[in-house]
Parts: structure tokens; C-alpha cells; sequence
């Protein structure tokens, strides 16, 4: 008895014993599994360049401008960025006339100043135009082929170097008071190196003996000048042009008053168009009043 009791004692030792070697072995294979899972990983990442799929659909970044502006004559790029995109493709569209202009990194456009534009693992995608014109101004969508497609609108502003005099056209002043001209430039792809002023033709001569006439110039995106002539008189009225060197010139007509205000001067024509219209309505009534007069002779 006591010999079946050492025998049943020594099964069951020795069955412990292979049991637990067996769950050792599971777990170091299981611990080697994962390390190699682990390397074979950080292999695809490392050298093979293999991106995670991420789940969900694609779509674009909220950091995605809107709108763009560019300046004539000058390259303008329209970016797209798209997250998640996986197998889909992206394209640019524009709306004017609905014309296919990127598929991907190529171009489908016989306009050659139109590019795709795309770096391998990038999630951007451009759209460069090359020398744009006002008339490329308007909306582009970029587009990923889901179903149905998505897409994000961007408005083009192509614009031009402009000048501009403050105050319209035309400036009236008291004799003795001083003529405060401001000139602004626009949309220059630089500030202008110089900004001269002309009075009747004539570039003006800040050296010159009639005295009291100065400038000041400031550079910057908007670039500003600030003509002043102290002291104004009859001679100093005329066409004042300012002209930058990047941009088209602008002018402003100034009037000199030794007299009447420009107020008094506006009234006067207020009245004189006010006693003309009341000569009309009498002259209609006299007509109106001999018509009847003949009527009742016949």
C-alpha cells in the first residue's frame, strides 16, 4: 500500500513538473514571437518606409488656407493638405470652368503654367502657377477621390501694383494754408526704391529757392510718401503726380482759393441749378397755358 501511495505521489510530481516546464516554454516562444513581430515592425518602418494605416476616412486639415493672393506676373502656390488619405487620389479643379487641372503629381492642363506639385509621404499637394494673370483670379477646389468626392474651395485674388492719392481727385485749398498730399503703393512684390512727386510735368525740386517744401517717405507692404508745401499759392495749383518706380503713377488736381470757399462755390451752383430749374417749370407752364388758349379759339 504504502508503495502505490510513493508511486501515485511521484505521477503527480513528475506531471507538475512537465506542466510547468510546458507553460515556460509557451511564454518565452510567446515573448520571442512578439520580439520578432516588435523588429520585423520597426523594420518595415525604418527601411521600408512602411506608414501605418491609420482607420476612418481621409480629410483635410483645418490649417488649409482659404484664400490666397497673389501678384501679377509673379508664382502663386495653392496648397492642400490631406490626412489619412491611404489609396485615394487628390486633384485640383478649378470652378470657372470646370477643368481638370492636377490628378496627383501630374499635370492635366495644356496651360504649362499650371504644376503639380507633391514630395513622396508628404500631405500636401499644390497647385503652382507660374507668371498668374488677373484673369486666373477665382475659386480652386482640391479634391480626394472618395464616394462621393470631397473637397476644399480656395479663392485666388491675382491682384496688381496700385497708387493711390488720398482724398480724390481733386484738392481744394486756402492761399497761405499748406498742401498735405498722401501718396499710398500697393501690393508691390517689394517696397519701391523711390517715390518722386511732379508738379505740372515737372519733377519738383525740393532744393529749390521758392522754399517750404518737404517729404516724407515711408517703406514698407503698403509704402507711403507725404508731400507738403507750406505756404500755398496761386502758383502752386495744377496736376501733382506722384510716381513710384515699381508701380503706375497716380494724380490729384489741386485748386488754389484766394476768395470764395469751396462750400460758397458748391452754393452758388446749387442756386444757379435751383433758379434754372424753376425758369423750366415756368416756361412749361406758359406753353401749357397757350395751348389751352388756342384750344379754346378753335
Amino acid at each position: 500500500m504504502a508503495r502505490v501511495a510513493s508511486a501515485c505521489l511521484f505521477t503527480v510530481n513528475f506531471l507538475s513538473y512537465i506542466i510547468v516546464c510546458h507553460q515556460d516554454s509557451s511564454s518565452n516562444r510567446s515573448r520571442e514571437q512578439n520580439s520578432v513581430s516588435e523588429s520585423s515592425r520597426r523594420f518595415r518602418t525604418e527601411f521600408l518606409e512602411d506608414w501605418p494605416q491609420t482607420p476612418g476616412s481621409p480629410y483635410f486639415d483645418p490649417s488649409t488656407p482659404d484664400n490666397v493672393t497673389g501678384l501679377v506676373g509673379h508664382p502663386v502656390t495653392l496648397l492642400c493638405k490631406v490626412k489619412n488619405l491611404q489609396n485615394r487620389t487628390v486633384s485640383w479643379v478649378r470652378h470657372r470652368d470646370i477643368h481638370l487641372l492636377t490628378v496627383g503629381r501630374y499635370t492635366y492642363t495644356s496651360d504649362q503654367r499650371f504644376e503639380a506639385q507633391h514630395k513622396q509621404r508628404s500631405e500636401e499637394w499644390a497647385l503652382r502657377i507660374r507668371s498668374p494673370q488677373r484673369r486666373d483670379s477665382g475659386q480652386y477646389e482640391c479634391q480626394i477621390s472618395t464616394t462621393p468626392p470631397i473637397g476644399h474651395a480656395v479663392y485666388l485674388s491675382i491682384v496688381e501694383p496700385e497708387t493711390e492719392i488720398m482724398g480724390g481727385s481733386d484738392l481744394f485749398i486756402y492761399a497761405g494754408s499748406t498742401i498735405n498730399l498722401t501718396c499710398i503703393v500697393r501690393h508691390t512684390p517689394e517696397p519701391p526704391n523711390a517715390i518722386n512727386w511732379s508738379h505740372r510735368g515737372k519733377t519738383i525740386n525740393f532744393d529749390s529757392t521758392r522754399g517750404g517744401i518737404s517729404l516724407v517717405t515711408e517703406k514698407g507692404i503698403h509704402s507711403s510718401s507725404r508731400l507738403l508745401v507750406q505756404a500755398a499759392r496761386t502758383s502752386d495749383a495744377g496736376a501733382y503726380e506722384c510716381v513710384p518706380d515699381n508701380a503706375q503713377s497716380a494724380s490729384v488736381r489741386v485748386h488754389v482759393l484766394t476768395g470764395e470757399s469751396p462750400a460758397a462755390m458748391q452754393g452758388k451752383a446749387h442756386s444757379f441749378r435751383l433758379s434754372s430749374i424753376l425758369h423750366l417749370i415756368g416756361a412749361l407752364h406758359f406753353v401749357k397755358w397757350c395751348i389751352s388758349v388756342l384750344m379754346i379759339s378753335n
